[in-house]
């Protein structure tokens, strides 16, 4: 009776980690969206790199939180940790919301405010989630399997959210005004609300993590492994490039004028619905990558998928505008085939392969770390301020050179990470003790 009462405990915490794996997703990807209102102001004057400041606040928050959240969840365990994510999520969402009553710039700072509290939530979800699910399948291939579900839900999240809210909005004008958004902040404060109250009822017991090494001294540590150094690297382009893709496609397709594609009617959806089908193809390739992990490297599939996301994307930079082509949309109560630039085409491709690459890294720069790979790991969640990072990059080059020579970034990042997969991630220090 006991054993089936841990069972039956083990599958609640399961079933509760999959839904803020989710929840971390829905949070991130209300950025890019909102950002296009925000940009569109008059104050603001169209510029995209204003208009992806709310993004970079959101994975800048991970540059101050990463450790410290490892640190605090050791101290207070899962439950509590996940707990204080959701609260300080829904105070950032709130923050975001009162930011349509300020008027002019005000209003916009309150919104970077509230993006950059929403950016700790997420770490913090980020921070709990991602070991829990490992710990609960027991570690080896069970843990990874459940990560990779998790993934896949994170990225359906993902798919959704951009969906929605372009759904909701329309075409965005200048006349367009945060309390046009507020439907989608009311759902967001009652997603948070309702998984506070659901998980202050569940039972999470946390698992044993055997003792952390806070009070032991190490000889060296993860910095001293060159395979590590690079992949931390990796992991920071890599994030941006996620990010950075379906974010500049979402402003490039939502811009109305003769620099934007140019689409008049509904082009806010539209560029939601394009933004979300790249995270739908993420969704696929983690759902296959499950099945073939076991058969196919870490190494082999980085370096299959960064030669082809840099054809995809080198594609979708030559070809000129007004080469179109039709994609199946969700266009908010049907799939329709929808008129997009052929190179909007080829950069949703990218999420087939931009899908395998976070696992991929994470998997070769912890190879043969020991008992380094808990300080690791910490040092991995701050590199998620790439997505931050870079994406604010791209989006100055698309103001000042356009939309498009802006995905010289992206590129850049890919052909670093095949670099890594090729070259980089060979452990070439296996002399240092780990265990």
């Amino acid at each position: 009776m006991e054993n089936q009462n841990k069972q039956h405990g083990t599958v609640i915490a399961i079933i509760t980690m999959m839904f803020l794996y989710a929840m971390i997703s829905f949070v991130t990807n209300l950025a890019a969206p909102i950002g296009v209102v925000w940009k569109n102001q008059p104050e603001i004057g169209g510029s995209n790199l204003l208009g992806m400041m709310g993004n970079f606040m959101n994975f800048f928050a991970y540059l101050f939180m990463g450790i410290p959240a490892g640190k605090l969840l050791t101290k207070i365990g899962y439950k509590k940790t996940a707990l204080l994510g959701i609260g300080v999520g829904f105070v950032g969402v709130l923050i975001q919301f009162l930011s349509g009553f300020p008027t002019g710039m005000t209003g916009f700072y309150v919104y970077l405010l509230g993006a950059f509290i929403s950016g700790f939530s997420v770490c913090l979800l980020n921070t709990v989630v991602n070991p829990m699910l490992n710990l609960l399948g027991g570690g080896g291939n069970r843990g990874n399997q459940l990560n990779l579900i998790g993934g896949t839900l994170n990225s359906l999240s993902g798919t959704l959210t951009p969906m929605f809210v372009g759904a909701l909005i329309g075409t965005v004008t200048s006349s367009t005004k945060m309390a046009d958004v507020n439907l989608v902040l009311y759902i967001a404060l009652a997603v948070f609300a309702a998984a506070f109250i659901a998980l202050s009822f569940i039972p999470i017991q946390d698992p044993e993590m055997g003792k952390t090494t806070a009070d032991t001294v190490f000889e060296h540590s993860p910095w001293s492994f060159r395979h590590f150094v690079l992949g931390v690297i990796a992991i920071f382009v890599y994030v941006g490039v996620e990010v950075g893709i379906p974010g500049t496609l979402n402003f490039y397709i939502s811009d109305t004028s003769d620099k934007g594609a140019g689409l008049m009617a509904n082009a806010a959806a539209i560029g939601g619905f394009v933004a979300g089908t790249y995270w739908l193809l993420m969704l696929v390739g983690r759902f296959v990558a499950g099945f073939i992990a076991d058969k196919i490297s870490s190494r082999t599939m980085m370096l299959t998928n960064t030669s082809v996301a840099v054809i995809f994307i080198l594609i979708a930079m030559f070809t000129p505008k007004d080469v179109t082509t039709t994609m199946p949309l969700f266009t908010g109560s049907s799939f329709a085939m929808t008129t997009v630039p052929m190179s909007a085409l080829f950069l949703v491709l990218c999420g087939l392969c931009t899908s395998i690459m976070w696992a991929s890294i994470f998997n070769l720069a912890t190879e043969g770390l020991g008992k380094y790979t808990a300080q690791a790991s910490g040092i991995f969640m701050m590199m998620v301020v790439g997505g931050g990072v870079l994406p604010l990059i791209q989006n100055y080059i698309a103001d000042n050179a356009g939309y498009m020579i802006s995905y010289i970034v992206p590129l850049i990042a890919i052909a670093y990470m095949f670099f890594y997969a090729l070259v980089g991630s060979k452990n070439i220090n296996k002399d240092i003790p780990v265990d």
